[in-house]
């Protein structure tokens, strides 16, 4: 028998008083009495004890918000875009959703709703020394990623993008990049951008020669227009971490869509990706 219905009924069936029950088990005289008066109401039911979480929760996210959530999530893990909180964000404030939670908020939906889950084991971001370029064109990260057309054949994707802004400025596809290659797609850039006042790559031979004793076109450029040029430390792709997470994003994209029969086609898919990314 639990204590709560051995104290009512010493006092209902015995008729001791509450104090000499409440002193016999160590419990205070009001705790007895309340059991007494639940009892009386609504019998021995109403001695289990009755749960301390409120009833409602008024700064809980709507039912509906939280569906909307999870169902634009799906349909940008389904197209291939970047499904993150910080773009579920962006998409809710385009559905006429008010007010919009916040991307925490929406992060912890998503781990409530078993779509994410924490990753304790990893160094916490509070512990990384960001570095991050304070206003838009002062800094451009560049690198070049791998893929392949619908017969195997490989291709390289040369992306170029602002460190501050997060903004592509170009991403071609060619069989091959090459230095030339690298200067001409820099400057078309540059002349719808506006060029950057300083240059992060890593130190492929398509962007230095310093290795060899020497300058290649991109630096000689760079030197004529006074154009800082930074490289990343070798073996160090987070230095150039925000173009390196460009790469899986649009990785991801091109994965979801139609193989590419040839490079134009390729080219044509990039296009657009980026047009969305820079503009959602």
């Amino acid at each position: 028998m639990d204590l709560a219905r051995y104290v009512v009924e010493a006092v209902v069936l015995e008729g001791r008083s509450y104090r000499e029950v409440a002193r016999a088990h160590g419990v205070s005289k009001s705790w007895v009495g309340k059991m007494v008066a639940r009892y009386r109401e609504g019998g021995y039911e109403a001695l289990t004890p009755r749960s301390r979480a409120p009833s409602t929760v008024p700064g809980r996210t709507p039912a509906d918000v939280e569906d909307a959530i999870v169902r634009i999530r799906r349909e940008l893990i389904s197209a291939g875009f970047d499904a993150g909180a910080q773009t579920i964000h962006f998409h809710l404030s385009t559905k006429g959703i008010t007010p919009v939670p916040s991307v925490s908020t929406i992060w912890r939906v998503l781990r409530r709703r078993g779509l994410v889950s924490p990753q304790p084991h990893k160094r916490p971001r509070s512990s990384w020394v960001r570095f991050e370029a304070a206003l838009p064109n002062e800094r451009w990260q560049s690198d070049v990623t791998h893929f392949r057309l619908a017969d195997g054949t490989p291709v390289e994707i040369l992306n170029f993008l602002d460190d501050h802004s997060r903004v592509v400025t170009a991403s071609r596809v060619m069989r091959i990049v090459s230095s030339p290659d690298v200067l001409r797609v820099f400057q078309d850039a540059g002349s719808r951008w506006g060029f950057p006042a300083s240059v992060l790559t890593d130190n492929g031979c398509i962007y230095t020669a310093w290795h060899r004793g020497g300058t290649n076109v991109v630096e000689s450029e760079l030197l004529a227009r006074g154009i800082t040029y930074h490289h990343s430390r070798p073996y160090h792709p987070q230095t150039c971490g925000k173009v390196e997470r460009f790469h899986q994003t649009l990785k991801g994209y091109l994965s979801k869509q139609e193989a590419a029969e040839d490079i134009e086609t390729l080219q044509a898919q990039i296009d657009a990706f980026v047009t969305y990314y820079n503009e959602s």
